[in-house]
């Protein structure tokens, strides 16, 4: 009840941009019952201003509010998150010796392992999910709580979760939320439904070793998406976590461990080592085919370090007595007034026919022919392509590198037959936990990637930056992730140790971001994930790793 005994006043905005007035003095979980037939699917949180509130959150006060469902991305994460958490409950009461292992997205889920004995079968997976569908129709309350830090971490120890004690130790807060089921208790790092009830819509798929967690798309969240399985993906992914291993931790914890007793460097040397033998073998594959391979491809999301990997992956291929020559997809624009439209009737610059695709491939099939091309220089402040009479041609020795968010894409090269082209799918594939239950957002990543390189060579700021970020996904979304699976090899540009690195040049520009633009959740919820790390000296960072891309000095590119 407020100071005047009175019933608070909460104004609703709902999906169809009217106002909803209700009675508050009661949780935004009781509120939303009013209001659900207005969304398309379940109702999982609420945003007040700039705060994302959780359905446990008692309106007291008169406020304006906006529920979320699981169609909004904070929605997607919560419910996602919701369901991890009821799996690993149900886990723990089907097989309560068994140590569960959420390890990384898969084919638009969640990857998870469970060690036991025996290994876990396709009838394993099913009792699991029928045993989830019977606490979702049951429809149990998960209570939350703040417990000081210490409790909680006796509380990780007393269950087993050593990963999550051993976090807890740099937490920086006094207090840590817990969410339980029963006698079971855990904190995922974010937000979960109160009622078990509000989980109806997943399906659990046996993936040997282990399973994924299949969610609803956000664009239909009345349907579980087709399953396209990802081979090369999981491959690159199970090296990763071979890598880990070989660094001999696999969660920030550990790592954590490590950068309090001064031994970061040794993460680093290792890491970035591991990066070069991977490059040099990609360059012995390339080799191994120099007779017939004469294009090189390499593609990714933003700020995958493409460019830094193609430098390196050159200097490789010249150990190995193969020259390269770079070719700038940029310089192949349309004239700015002839750029394709998105949706929105803004240019959209990563459609591939902002490519002058004829232009290109016949540019290509002259080069590895044998003569002699003037390749044209596009004029980004005039916005037209011009001819400064420059000509490259292609010797015996030589392959073309062609770096760009539509490598994987036939139609870029449509002219030169599939066998003599190589093409390479790069990404930040963070394959690192924050504990066993809880998974680094490769988007993230990316995200925090970005923002220190807009800022550092750019002069972006972070609001900038996180403003542009969804439309930067959606043209991953379109361009790039249908394809990876074409690629010839995949290389994870990710390091172990980047945000305990990042963290130190992230933070001051994410805590500029006003708490009145819509942008702040986003840095609220980065924020809360940096403070997870021990930050690492950039001094020890090799000037040639693929960090240097976004943090600056590197010795492969021109300052």
């Amino acid at each position: 009840m407020n100071a005047n005994n009175e019933i608070a006043a909460i104004d609703i905005m709902l999906p169809d941009n009217k106002i909803k007035t209700v009675a508050g003095n009661r949780s935004l979980f009781e509120i939303s019952k009013e209001v659900e037939n207005h969304y398309p699917s379940a109702i999982v949180a609420a945003l007040a201003s700039d705060t994302l509130l959780d359905l446990t959150y008692e309106a007291n006060e008169p406020m304006k509010i906006s529920f979320l469902d699981i169609t909004t991305k904070e929605g997607a994460r919560i419910y996602q998150r919701s369901l991890t958490f009821l799996f690993i409950y149900a886990v723990r009461e089907l097989f309560p010796e068994a140590q569960t292992k959420v390890e990384h997205s898969m084919s638009k889920g969640l990857y998870c392992e469970i060690v036991k004995s025996p290994e876990l079968s396709e009838l394993d997976v099913s009792r699991i999910e029928n045993k989830m569908r019977e606490l979702v129709k049951k429809d149990i309350t998960i209570r939350k709580r703040k417990a000081p830090v210490k409790e909680a971490i006796e509380i990780f120890k007393r269950d087993g979760f050593d990963d999550k004690a051993q976090l807890y130790k740099y937490w920086s807060k006094d207090y840590l939320t817990l969410y339980s089921l029963g006698n079971y208790e855990n904190s995922l790092h974010g937000y979960i439904v109160p009622k078990t009830g509000l989980m109806q819509m997943f399906s659990l798929r046996f993936y040997q070793p282990g399973l994924i967690i299949r969610f609803p798309d956000e664009k239909n969240p009345f349907a579980i998406p087709h399953f396209i399985p990802q081979k090369k993906l999981f491959d690159v992914f199970r090296e990763t976590e071979q890598w880990c291993k070989i660094l001999d931790f696999e969660t920030v914890g550990a790592m954590n461990e490590l950068a309090s007793k001064k031994e970061g460097s040794n993460v680093v040397w290792v890491n970035e080592a591991l990066h070069e033998k991977k490059i040099a073998q990609i360059a012995d594959m390339i080799t191994s085919r120099k007779d017939e391979l004469r294009i090189i491809l390499i593609a990714g999301p933003s700020s995958s370090g493409k460019t830094t990997f193609a430098q390196r992956l050159g200097i490789q291929l010249r150990v190995n007595g193969l020259h390269y020559l770079p070719i700038s997809l940029d310089d192949y624009f349309v004239d700015r007034e002839n750029t394709p439209v998105d949706e929105t009737n803004t240019p959209d610059f990563e459609h591939i026919e902002a490519i002058d695709l004829e232009l290109f491939n016949d540019h290509l099939t002259q080069l590895i022919n044998g003569k002699a091309v003037s390749i044209p220089t596009f004029n980004f402040i005039t916005g037209v392509r011009e001819n400064n009479g420059e000509k490259i041609q292609l010797k015996d020795n030589q392959v073309l590198i062609i770096e760009g968010i539509h490598g994987l894409n036939e139609r870029l090269t449509q002219s030169i037959p599939r066998h003599c082209k190589f093409k390479v799918y790069v990404s930040a594939l963070t394959a690192l936990n924050i504990d066993t239950h809880t998974r680094i957002h490769t988007t993230d990543t990316r995200l925090i990637r970005r923002i220190v390189r807009d800022n550092q060579f750019r002069g972006i700021d972070a609001l900038s930056t996180i403003r542009r970020w969804p439309s930067v996904r959606r043209g991953e979304e379109q361009n790039i992730f249908s394809l990876q699976e074409e690629a010839d090899i995949m290389f994870n540009s990710a390091l172990v140790y980047e945000l305990a690195v990042l963290k130190q040049y992230a933070e001051p520009l994410l805590k500029k971001i006003p708490k009145t633009e819509p942008e702040y959740i986003d840095a609220k919820r980065l924020l809360t994930f940096l403070s997870c790390f021990v930050p690492l000296n950039s001094g020890d960072v090799p000037s040639n790793s693929i960090l240097r891309e976004f943090i600056g000095e590197s010795c492969l590119f021109k300052s």
